[in-house]
């Protein structure tokens, strides 16, 4: 790479040869599988692994990680020809990637189907605001505030 000038974001992020930075991030899984991993990247803090491998060797470490992730999550990030210049894979995980518009965006878990305490509906069966909250932020929404007694001295 060039000076600062020359950088060319997407071809400089490709290192030699075809390989690519890739970033491996482990949660709960076993040591063996850790260890394993550290084989071919860098793990620069507990359960985060960098490095820069082939698209073949990426795609037999992630079928490893597969394999050996029990009730553990994987999630790796690797450079790809696409809008955002990156993709991911992830296993484990209850949040799923889905397309929009031509970007992968992660979407939490349906929660349609989640109980709701009867104290929680208003008279029509619809849901009021969130649940637990408190006193302070009632009253910050009403817009009544505290009391002035409450922000004297300031």
């Amino acid at each position: 790479m060039g000076g600062r000038g020359d950088f060319r974001p997407g071809r400089d992020f490709l290192l030699d040869e075809g390989r690519t930075v890739i970033v491996l991030v482990l949660s709960a899984v076993p040591d063996g599988l850790r260890g394993h991993v550290t084989r071919w990247l860098l793990e620069i803090s507990p359960g985060v692994f960098v490095g820069n491998l082939s698209a073949r060797v990426r795609e037999q470490l992630w079928g490893i990680v597969e394999e050996g992730i029990g009730a553990g999550r994987a999630i790796m990030v690797f450079r790809a020809a696409n809008e955002q210049g990156l993709s991911f894979l992830i296993a484990g995980d209850p949040w799923e990637p889905r397309d929009f518009e031509g970007l992968r965006l992660m979407v939490r878990p349906n929660v349609v189907g989640e109980q709701v305490a009867p104290e929680q509906l208003l008279g029509d069966g619809e849901r009021r605001g969130r649940p637990g909250i408190s006193d302070f932020e009632r009253r910050r929404r009403a817009r009544r505030g505290f009391p002035r007694s409450d922000r004297q001295g300031r």
